[in-house]
């Protein structure tokens, strides 16, 4: 098969309106003014898949049709020398993109999950042709900026492109190891010994201790024989001879490193988790995104993208990190997800430790444990997607009609070859994009689902706003004094908090900062109209959780909550008509400023 030819023929234009134009107003309520037809500046054909100096053209193309939205930055190269690249997408009209939240998005860290970076640049191309056009994607453009990083792991997916592969293999960096301690490295890797361009499966006669059986309906599906029954066949490996002599076949593969193992939080040695490296960031690749992300504290959002299963995941990566996320922190994975399950057909909602395996040193566990930013994995495609019916419904029928749906590309008839150590074997069975890999049919429709749910998480990011304030005269002995109240409510309009939970907890960043300076007044300098301040439960307390040092510059230590108020009070001298001005900071959120008059309330009572 070689999805890489434009062999598929184009997907109507009008089907990526229709799911866009429907996405939106189920879910998002778009303006109806957006325009999911408007063409980008640069033509992609998302019906195949691309090689990484492809995948480079496309984006420097993207960044040169649209410069005044689009910039490039070079984080590093990677261990064979291919340059490492973040898309930084922010509209300046609205700020630099430091200056408002920011949604961090990656892919293809395992160099055979190919479509991961697929869908980073499908996402990078749908947010600037739908900019200025598209309202939904204009607003979240104006809030947010993003962060895109198309392949984390550009050599393993060169190698996975270029060789003879699995499905599977080439999930590793491309960092030499000496697999079998025998002084040389990745000498005997598996062999293409067929010249079909995959790995597949080597399969011998054996009627004494064969325990499979080939299908009598078809001859391409092998079926392992039932307790007392007579077993005909015996797989022997995959692809491959014996390179080095040691009488071993395939035992030292190129690759070394798990780069979603190579993370700071809770990383493990690789005796205890496989493939973590020699310490944390000790490749060039993660060091150069962790060195991008942890200089960036706007990141409010994490999207990773993997392969394969239709899968939403969320940390934590062991079980006895679960107490990390706090019940609010949980409550907003959960809402997320919950729509991402609506959005992306079986798809399901699931936590690395307990619906899936043991993690360690996880990327998405670093962001949301490490950094405390809400961060998901999605692992694209689910074979049930072919029949649209639950994987409890198939058998090896399905088979027969994955590769009917593939016109026969996806899997290699058997055909016998002399082996020299088992002698007559058969070779062949499912190729390299059999399983993992969406089928390119299927392609354009996988991409734009998973990046409108991306999309939707970054749409969730905070932004707070001023919902009202209220100055009032406190009397004293049923006088009229100098000394005044200001309340401030603050509003976060959406799901995620200004400080997730696992930040205020674990003291990671900064606190959110309310500062508050009569006219006149500079920052920097201890003000002297503000006497005292803190926070509110509600309305009716009277009693503020009063700050003990600087209260003119308030530290909001717990953030404004997702979908939720903090109330802050501030006790100021001061006579009618004095003004003060207001500016609510904080990493995550975009900077907020407003101004007050002291004046009295013309009713009395809670607004």
């Amino acid at each position: 098969m070689n999805p890489t030819s434009n062999f598929w023929n184009r997907t109507m234009v009008g089907v990526r309106g229709l799911i866009a134009c429907a996405i939106g107003s189920w879910l998002f309520a778009a303006p109806s003014l957006a325009q999911p037809h408007t063409p980008s500046k640069v033509d992609i054909a998302w019906n195949r898949y691309y090689t990484y100096p492809q995948i480079e053209a496309q984006i420097k193309a993207i960044a040169a049709a649209y410069p005044e939205l689009v910039r490039l930055e070079k984080i590093g190269t990677s261990r064979q020398g291919r340059d490492l690249w973040v898309v930084i997408v922010n509209n300046p009209a609205t700020g630099p993109d430091t200056s408002k939240p920011a949604m961090w998005i990656d892919g293809n860290i395992h160099g055979n999950e190919i479509q991961a970076s697929e869908v980073v640049v499908y996402t990078l191309w749908y947010l600037t042709k739908g900019f200025g056009t598209n309202e939904y994607v204009t607003k979240i453009m104006n809030h947010a900026a993003f962060y895109l990083c198309p392949s984390v792991n550009p050599d393993g997916r060169e190698y996975w492109f270029n060789s003879a592969n699995t499905s599977s293999s080439s999930r590793s960096n491309q960092r030499p190891v000496d697999d079998d301690q025998d002084g040389q490295f990745d000498e005997d890797a598996p062999d293409d010994l067929d010249g079909d361009g995959s790995i597949t499966s080597m399969w011998k006669a054996d009627t004494l201790e064969g325990d499979w059986l080939r299908s009598k309906s078809d001859p391409r599906i092998f079926i392992r024989a039932k307790p007392g029954e007579k077993g005909e066949w015996r797989r022997v490996g995959s692809e491959g001879i014996d390179n080095d002599g040691d009488g071993l076949i395939n035992e030292d593969g190129p690759g070394g490193d798990d780069m979603n193992r190579n993370w700071p939080s809770d990383w493990q040695p690789d005796f205890v988790q496989g493939g973590a490296g020699e310490f944390p960031f000790s490749n060039p690749e993660t060091h150069a995104v962790g060195k991008f992300i942890l200089a960036r504290p706007n990141i409010a959002g994490v999207q990773s993208y993997h392969n394969t299963g239709g899968m939403i995941l969320r940390g934590p990566g062991a079980s006895y990190r679960e107490n990390t996320y706090p019940a609010d922190d949980r409550a907003a994975y959960d809402e997320i997800a919950r729509v991402g399950e609506q959005m992306l057909p079986h798809y399901k909602s699931m936590v690395i430790y307990r619906d899936l395996y043991t993690v360690h040193g996880g990327f998405v566990n670093w962001t949301a444990e490490g950094l405390g930013i809400f961060s998901f994995t999605n692992e694209m495609w689910s074979t049930e997607k072919y029949f649209y019916r639950e994987a409890g419904d198939q058998d090896e029928r399905d088979w027969i009609w994955r590769d009917r749906l593939n016109f026969g590309e996806v899997f290699k008839d058997y055909t016998e070859f002399d082996h020299p150590k088992h002698g007559k074997v058969l070779i062949g069975g499912p190729n390299k994009w059999s399983s993992r890999v969406t089928p390119t049919f299927m392609l354009e429709e996988e991409l734009h689902r998973n990046a409108a749910f991306t999309i939707y998480h970054a749409q969730q990011m905070p932004a707070v706003k001023v919902e009202r304030i209220v100055t009032d005269r406190v009397n004293a002995a049923g006088a009229a004094s100098d000394l005044w109240t200001i309340t401030i409510e603050f509003k976060n309009e959406n799901l995620i908090p200004t400080r997730s939970g696992i930040a205020r907890n674990s003291r990671i960043g900064s606190a959110d900062i309310l500062t508050c300076l009569g006219a006149g007044e500079t920052a920097g300098q201890p003000s002297q109209k503000i006497i005292a301040a803190g926070t509110l439960s509600n309305w009716n307390d009277t009693q503020p959780d009063l700050a003990r040092h600087e209260p003119w510059r308030l530290q909001i230590s717990a953030g404004v909550p997702g979908k939720g108020r903090r109330l802050v009070r501030y006790y100021v001298k001061g006579t009618p008509g004095d003004e003060f001005v207001l500016r609510y900071e904080g990493q995550k959120i975009k900077t907020i400023e407003a101004r007050v008059k002291l004046e009295e309330p013309t009713s009395p009572g809670v607004p």
